[in-house]
């Protein structure tokens, strides 16, 4: 199992393992489409690879899993240069094997080498195996999001 750059040639199956991933996360409350995104995280995904910001496992022909990276660029000044790990998946054939680890562990050197001080990585809160992993990596929460639903059917209109 080799981790190394993605390719041009990489991105249509990048952009089914991104709609797997998706997927999955539908399990744990992602409000992201799968199929009705699959334009635009193609799009992104072909953006990330041209950039150099998206590491593959590939198995021989087979890309086992994948994950995005970059470097935050944001509005504001802050105190650290911000790397960010997005998007790790790996094939459900691929798991429990360390496939997510040596991405990982890919993606942390080279936010670090390109002059990440910190890294951050988002996980599902209801997705206890993910968090697991990132906290025995050494992540700590460092930002919470809240969300309130709307379409509250317990919420009664006062006025009438």
């Amino acid at each position: 199992m080799r981790v190394e750059p993605a390719t041009t040639a990489d991105v249509d199956t990048l952009t089914e393992q991104w709609v797997a991933l998706c997927d999955d996360q539908r399990e744990h409350g992602t409000h992201l489409l799968a199929d009705a995104n699959r334009t635009a995280a193609r799009s992104v995904l072909a953006q990330r690879v041209a950039t150099d910001q998206v590491l593959v496992a590939r198995d021989d022909a087979t890309i086992a899993g994948f994950v995005t990276y970059y470097i935050e660029d944001g509005l504001y000044a802050e105190d650290a240069t911000r790397g960010t790990i997005e998007n790790v998946y790996v094939a459900p054939e691929h798991r429990n094997q360390g496939v997510g680890t040596r991405l990982l562990d890919a993606a942390e050197r080279e936010l670090e080498e390109r002059g990440a001080d910190v890294l951050n990585i988002a996980a599902m809160a209801q997705n206890t195996a993910a968090r697991r992993l990132y906290e025995s990596r050494g992540y700590t929460t460092h930002r919470v999001v809240m969300e309130k639903s709307t379409r509250n059917d317990n919420h009664t209109n006062e006025e009438g």
